[in-house]
Parts: structure tokens; sequence; C-alpha cells
């Protein structure tokens, strides 16, 4: 027989998504560059970021927009049954943040002329993420309130005052799981053109005699 671990009342998970318009793009790229000569590699990715820094000020990224690591230089080896010396490999990595989602193809194909010979990734988000997040929060309360609600009506009793409060990781709820339309994910979030934001909480309330 499985125990009743909180006797007290009833826990329940709420769970809630919103969705916006992107409007800040995040691009993230390396310049690699191979030489036989250390020498060779160090300045042909120098070469290469300033190239890349030119071309972002051409499409009106900041300076402040841009993050990028300090130049690397190493050895370069490819295993096989024998070992071979390929060269001296020089890399930098760029992550770039622009609001100007429309010359993003323009900026990567530019990014690319320029040096850029790595195109890590692109991801889209949005500007106000904490007000959305907020918003995801309250209707993830709501959620819970609202099955709590259900629970106590179909037990005959009523809800108390909520004694607990337990902010969720939305990805991770190895405990808890959703039910219904609540935490379920459709084809229209997934869609590109949309950022989803998530929220989840477990709320406990005590409970009254109907």
């Amino acid at each position: 027989m499985q125990m009743i671990e909180r006797p007290w009342g009833v826990t329940v998970h709420g769970a809630a998504s919103v969705k916006a318009a992107p409007d800040l793009v995040r691009a993230r790229f390396k310049v690699v560059c191979l030489e036989q000569k250390p020498s060779d590699a160090f300045e042909s990715a120098g070469l290469a970021v300033h190239e890349i820094r030119s071309t972002l000020r051409r499409h009106n990224v900041p300076d402040a927009g841009v993050e990028s690591s300090r130049i690397e230089l190493g050895g370069k080896w490819e295993y096989g049954q024998q070992r071979k010396f390929l060269g001296y490999e020089s890399s930098a990595s760029f992550v770039v943040e622009s609001a100007t989602l429309d010359d993003l193809p323009s900026l990567l194909t530019d990014l690319v002329s320029a040096g850029a010979n790595e195109i890590e990734g692109v991801d889209f988000d949005v500007l106000d993420k904490p007000a959305l997040r907020a918003r995801a929060r309250r209707e993830a309360v709501a959620a819970a309130r609202a099955k709590a609600e259900l629970y106590a009506e179909a037990a005959g009793v009523r809800l108390g005052a909520v004694v607990h409060i337990d902010d969720v990781n939305p990805d991770e709820r190895p405990q808890y799981r959703g039910h219904g339309a609540e935490s379920a994910a459709t084809a229209e979030d997934l869609a590109p053109g949309h950022v989803v934001v998530s929220a989840a909480v477990v709320l406990g309330f005590g409970i009254v005699p109907a």
C-alpha cells in the first residue's frame, strides 16, 4: 500500500507556456585558420578577426553586441594508422547579438566571406523575457489552483490556504507529470517564428470539510 506523504492537504503541479515573436537573434561562429607556421596561422586569424569586426560594423552591429574570445593557437593532427601533423591551427570564437532579424541572411553570408568558416548556431530570443516569464508563472499558478479545486470538489472537500509554493524548472520535472493541454506541446508552439517561455510550480493547499 502506498503511503500518503503529506496528509495535511493536496499538492498539485501547474505548468504554462507563453509565446512571442522573436526580436533578438544570437549567432555563434568561429574563425579557424590552418597554416604550416605558427606565426602565419596567428596572423591569418588576426586578419580574419579584423575583417569580421568591419563586417559587423557595416551591418550596424554595435561592439557591445559582440562577445569574442582570445585567439588560440595549437598544433593540428590527423589520427589514423600513423599520426600526421597537418599544421598550426589558430581560432577565435564569436557570439553576436542583433535586434535586426531581417538582415540575418545577409549578415551570415558576409561573415562567411570575411572568414567565419564555422557557423555553430543561430538562436532566436526575446528582449523582454522577464515579463514573459512572469506571465507564464502567473498562468502556471492558475493552472495548479484549477487542478486543486477539481480534486477537492471530486473528493468532497474545499481548498484551504496555500501552505507551500515550490518553483520548478519546467524542463526538469521527474516526479511531476503534466496532464492535458496545460503541458502538451503543439505544432504551433514548435513552429519557427515564435519563442516559447515556460514556467512551472508546485502548490500545496490545506483542505477543510465541505
